[in-house]
């Protein structure tokens, strides 16, 4: 059946510049798809939520032979992963508040500022490389303490680790999985060299509050600090490279639109929530229930590999209306953008003031910009889907 080949599909490169219509083919076969290879594929809203919050599904990845290395906290399940993400969530400030993400507003204002003034005598430009990506990469290294000579190390270690963590059907993975750790190890051990330099000299950033924790029983392991800065890295740029680069995607395609934000930038809080929900920078997730579990009058058998698609979600009708049109103004959005449940993304805050910054500072230079390749070319990653470069005339 067609439908046993949706993941797939979904997989294949060649979809990657519009696989909603494999989504809307998803929801009508769902809510619960069985693969060809026993995989259980969901895409609506409502199932997909109450699975987020369901105890009983399990973040920790499936064994792929023998376990190399502690899992970031984002692939554990409490009571781990609230030890680990409370302690990680230490340095942005009691009680785990934004304060020092709201204090980065004035450096990313100023990076941003740095950045557009470099397009302003361009006739063309690549989003990604010019923008989208030196935007977050920068800001996160600044938070973590990365001396500015170093910042361009990230980019390779980042590219080969997010490309070993994508989704698709079993494969042979080998060569991939390889290449991924070494990128953690190399990337970990620079991080856990670069704290050490700290240890009793602090300097005001996250690798220097790490080490420098003075409660013995809240300090990490080595081997934390090395999956936790990593996690933070990958966390705290990849997927706002995929959203400011899907937003200003989504609004050459739509000039009405374009032309409105022009005219009421106060809307851009609102329309970064609709791009996290028209066009999500992650698209799916992968759960294990630790028990049979019924969804939707189907028993998912215990050990199965369930993934979540979370833009499919984003998308369905029976929970939002005209899910096909972008609209900033839409009300009640409680989208996928940044997941659900006890691993709802914790750079949510820093993302949105990064794409809302990055956004308006790019509205001026768009009024008469076009699409140089419509689609554009894709990363490979289908799990965080973005376009690789995006190129525009100004």
């Amino acid at each position: 059946m067609a439908s046993e080949t949706l993941l797939a599909r979904i997989s294949d490169y060649a979809n990657r510049p519009n696989p909603y219509p494999l989504y809307a083919e998803l929801r009508e076969a769902g809510p619960v798809v069985r693969q060809a290879d026993g995989t259980c594929l969901i895409g609506t809203y409502h199932e997909i939520a109450a699975l987020l919050h369901d105890p009983r599904m399990s973040a920790e990845p499936r064994s792929r032979g023998e376990v190399t290395h502690k899992p970031p906290f984002l692939r554990l399940d409490d009571p781990e992963h609230h030890r680990l993400r409370t302690l990680t969530m230490r340095p942005f400030g009691p009680p785990h508040s934004p304060g020092r993400v709201d204090a980065m507003r004035g450096e990313i204002a100023r990076i941003t500022g740095e950045l557009t003034e470099a397009l302003r005598d361009r006739e063309r430009i690549d989003v990604v490389d010019d923008f989208a990506y030196p935007l977050p990469i920068t800001v996160i290294c600044r938070l973590m303490g990365v001396p500015r000579e170093d910042e361009a190390l990230f980019q390779g270690w980042t590219d080969v680790i997010v490309a070993s963590a994508d989704i698709g059907p079993e494969e042979d993975t080998t060569e991939r999985d390889k290449a991924g750790l070494q990128a953690r190890q190399e990337m970990g051990r620079y991080l856990v060299d670069l704290a050490e330099q700290r240890r009793g000299r602090p300097t005001g950033d996250m690798l220097s509050d790490f080490i420098n924790e003075p409660d013995p029983a809240l300090r990490l392991t080595v081997e934390e600090l090395a999956e936790t800065t990593i996690l933070l890295f990958i966390a705290g740029h990849e997927t706002t490279v995929n959203l400011i680069t899907n937003g200003v995607l989504t609004l050459l395609r739509r000039p009405d639109e374009l032309d409105r934000l022009r005219r009421e930038p106060g809307l851009l809080p609102r329309a970064v929530e609709e791009m996290l929900r028209y066009e999500p920078p992650v698209h799916m997730r992968e759960r294990i229930p630790l028990a049979d579990i019924d969804v939707a009058g189907t028993t998912i058998p215990e050990g199965t590999s369930v993934i979540l698609a979370l833009a499919s979600g984003s998308r369905d009708p029976k929970r939002f209306h005209e899910p096909d049109r972008f609209d900033p103004t839409r009300p009640d959005n409680e989208h996928f953008g940044f997941g659900s449940g006890i691993h709802l993304c914790y750079g949510a805050p820093l993302a949105r003031i990064e794409a809302e910054t990055a956004l308006g500072a790019l509205l001026p230079h768009l009024g008469t910009a076009r699409l140089v390749q419509d689609p554009p070319p894709y990363r490979q990653n289908a799990m965080l889907r973005g376009p690789r470069h995006l190129p525009i005339q100004l």
